[in-house]
């Protein structure tokens, strides 16, 4: 999955931002310091950094020179004409400010993955008949397309993404829901009942259940 890392001091707009872009498909991670920044793009290295300039502990360009070749798209309030060409000359690929339009934002993010990585998120996943589209949020199951919601897209595509291998109930509601609503996983069960109504409507049937373990989906055998 297209991972992107959001630095910004101010909580409510990282929080916003990474649960935006997480809908949009991507794999979000977020620091709210230059340092946590570095250090999170040395353990994991991001395909994209989205980068507020004003940080407390270090300023946003000199983050750059330390990120380095790693793409960088500025979001910041310093909108001055100075700051842009400073911050495009250091090497940012991009320069946004806010307030900003998040299909906007989105759509950028994705011009800047095709010109740096040749993609602009995951490629469509594929389990037999079964297609999910991530940037399109279309699916389709033997080419006819299926309405489902966000969550139920969302919980689709971690079981698609680990297609053949047993998830259990904690790591669903860690990656889809992103809290564990205090050791209940019932809201697990519900929405797997939910989407095998409208994905396993017929067979063969691709979300299995693996009692005491948790849930898989798996390709029908040729």
């Amino acid at each position: 999955m297209t991972r992107l890392l959001v630095v910004d001091d101010e909580a409510t707009v990282r929080e916003l931002l990474s649960a935006t872009l997480r809908f949009a498909g991507f794999d979000v991670t977020s620091a709210a310091t230059a340092a946590e920044a570095v250090a999170a793009a040395a353990e994991e290295p991001p395909d994209l950094v989205l980068l507020d300039v004003m940080l407390p502990d270090m300023d946003g360009f000199e983050v750059v020179r330390r990120l380095r070749p790693t793409p960088v798209l500025f979001l910041t309030a310093r909108d001055g004409q100075a700051d842009k060409i400073q911050g495009l000359s250091l090497g940012a690929d991009d320069y946004v400010t806010k307030p900003f339009d998040l299909e906007e934002l989105i759509a950028r993010i994705r011009a800047v993955l095709r010109r740096t990585t040749g993609r602009a998120n995951d490629d469509v996943l594929t389990v037999g008949l079964l297609a999910l589209d991530a940037e399109g949020h279309q699916v389709t199951r033997a080419g006819s397309p299926l309405r489902i919601s966000p969550t139920e897209f969302r919980l689709l595509h971690y079981l698609m993404e680990n297609a053949g291998r047993v998830v259990s109930k904690a790591q669903i509601l860690e990656r889809v829901w992103r809290y564990d609503f205090n050791g209940d996983t019932s809201i697990v069960d519900t929405y797997i009942s939910y989407l095998r109504r409208k994905v396993d409507d017929q067979d063969p049937k691709l979300i299995h259940t693996v009692h005491g373990m948790g849930y898989v989906m798996r390709a029908p055998k040729s």
